[in-house]
């Protein structure tokens, strides 16, 4: 069961969650790409094989340690908002919490860059009446997460 359902309150229903977007990954399974090819060209040639299979490995194991640790924070973020408040929770073991009253909001922030717009993707700051959330960074669709807080 998600941290989401084990806090909800009687009467409260989510209304919309949100999740880290994909564009999180493109480091590392560019690195992981390219590793593949390096891999496969070394596989075509005879000279150098080995040197060529060495470089290809150390792009394996770089997008690998690029893509784990992202897809470990994609996995273990819960981003919700529901009739009453907004919830965000990230970690596993140590986890860190923010929820926020809709009644104590009074701005939510999206900045998006030109590839943002293109994929959807954005950062979404929410403000309340004397503290407001970090920055919840690389969002997917974060014009509609801005909707939904705003629109209850």
């Amino acid at each position: 069961m998600s941290y989401v359902q084990r806090v909800l309150q009687p009467g409260e229903t989510v209304r919309h969650t949100a999740s880290i977007h994909w564009i999180v990954y493109l480091p590392g399974a560019v690195f992981a790409l390219v590793g593949a090819a390096i891999f496969g060209y070394s596989q075509m040639t005879a000279s150098g094989r080995v040197f060529w299979e060495v470089v290809a490995g150390l792009f394996g194991i770089i997008g690998l340690f690029l893509l784990v640790p992202e897809w470990f924070t994609w996995w273990t973020t819960e981003i919700a908002v529901t009739n009453l408040r907004i919830i965000y929770k990230a970690g596993f073991i140590s986890r860190s919490t923010v929820e926020m009253h809709m009644d104590k909001v009074e701005s939510v922030d999206v900045e998006q860059s030109i590839f943002g717009r293109l994929l959807d993707y954005g950062d979404v700051t929410v403000r309340g009446t004397g503290a407001g959330f970090e920055p919840l960074r690389m969002i997917a669709a974060p014009i509609a997460l801005r909707n939904h807080i705003t629109g209850v």
